[in-house]
């Protein structure tokens, strides 16, 4: 099969498609011949081996590699057709058309793909293609763990979102409204029409106006890109409200430590991984028109370099699509 493989850390163009030996399913996993996948900013994150922290940076080598990739072939989602089968597999047949979230085990950026069959791993619903269901799982699963786990988001509350554009910010503002939430998103002047199409109240266009200012007040605030602080945003928030910070260092871990002692202003974070039960609860939302996927750019698996490119831009909006011949 083909893949894009890279062996030492650094930018795009460490990354080249090479022919991989094709993966080989036990008795529980499905064989996934991958039509769509996605460049994130995991995979730019693991490729550069950027870490958001320096408690990360100290331990990235440790997790990533220390000489060169523990993981070859990057990639944390593929939609495809189900090629093959286990013995043991009973949910999935072969024709099958199916999303699958890879996660830490990476991966998804081949031609084929090995998922075990209770992993997160789901059909895709009729009315959506490969390419628009591959765009929803890295953004959305972690919208839903910080919004409706985390904060607990509840009818009328009324929601920030920071980075309203991003893979998790679309998102974001679509599983915020879908709650019952009042949501204000934030972002840049050419996004401001998106964000407010996808459920927005109100759009902050944070070219011209400092969101930190105007006396607004937010039961949650979430900062999908680390772009401010819980210091900065406590003033925003009620006095039972939450600064949800999806990029943690060790200021943000010390945070959550602190106020959940000391009750009041709450600051929370997680390491989210993909589950099964949210994947199908994602997709049928998406089936039922409640959740749209927005996709930035689409490109062939050759040209996976420039996905990277595009990526570490840090101008995206929503997802960014390798399609897969």
């Amino acid at each position: 099969m083909k893949a894009a493989v890279y062996s030492t850390f650094g930018p795009p163009e460490v990354v080249r498609i090479q022919e991989r030996p094709d993966p080989i399913p036990t008795e529980q996993d499905v064989l996934i011949r991958v039509h769509a996948t996605t460049v994130t900013t995991a995979d730019w994150r693991v490729r550069a081996r950027v870490m958001p922290a320096p408690i990360f940076t100290l331990i990235a080598p440790l997790v990533l590699g220390l000489r060169g990739p523990r993981k070859p072939v990057l990639g944390t989602e593929c939609a495809g057709v189900v090629e093959r089968v286990g013995a043991r597999v009973t949910a999935f047949r072969p024709g099958d058309r199916v999303i699958a979230v890879t996660d830490f085990r990476m991966g998804a950026h081949a031609e084929l793909v090995c998922a075990r069959e209770g992993s997160a791993l789901t059909t895709v619903p009729a009315n959506l293609s490969f390419d628009q269901a591959v765009a929803i799982p890295f953004g959305a699963l972690v919208a839903l763990r910080y919004l409706r786990d985390l904060a607990r988001v509840t009818e009328g509350q009324r929601v920030l979102v920071i980075g309203a554009s991003g893979a998790i910010g679309v998102a974001a503002v679509q599983l915020a409204r879908r709650l019952g939430a009042h949501v204000t998103g934030v972002c840049s002047t050419a996004n401001v029409a998106l964000v407010r199409s996808l459920g927005a109240a109100a759009v902050i266009d944070r070219l011209t106006e400092d969101f930190r200012q105007g006396g607004a007040v937010y039961d949650v605030v979430l900062d999908t890109v680390g772009a401010t602080s819980f210091a900065e945003c406590k003033n925003l928030l009620t006095p039972s409200g939450q600064f949800l910070a999806v990029l943690m260092g060790l200021t943000e871990f010390g945070q959550m430590a602190w106020t959940r002692l000391a009750g009041g202003r709450r600051v929370r974070g997680a390491i989210v991984s993909a589950s099964k039960a949210d994947l199908v609860h994602l997709m049928s939302l998406a089936e039922a028109g409640h959740l749209k996927p927005v996709i930035d750019s689409m490109y062939p698996l050759r040209q996976i370099v420039e996905a990277h490119r595009r990526v570490d831009s840090g101008r995206k909006v929503g997802s960014v699509v390798v399609t897969v011949p």
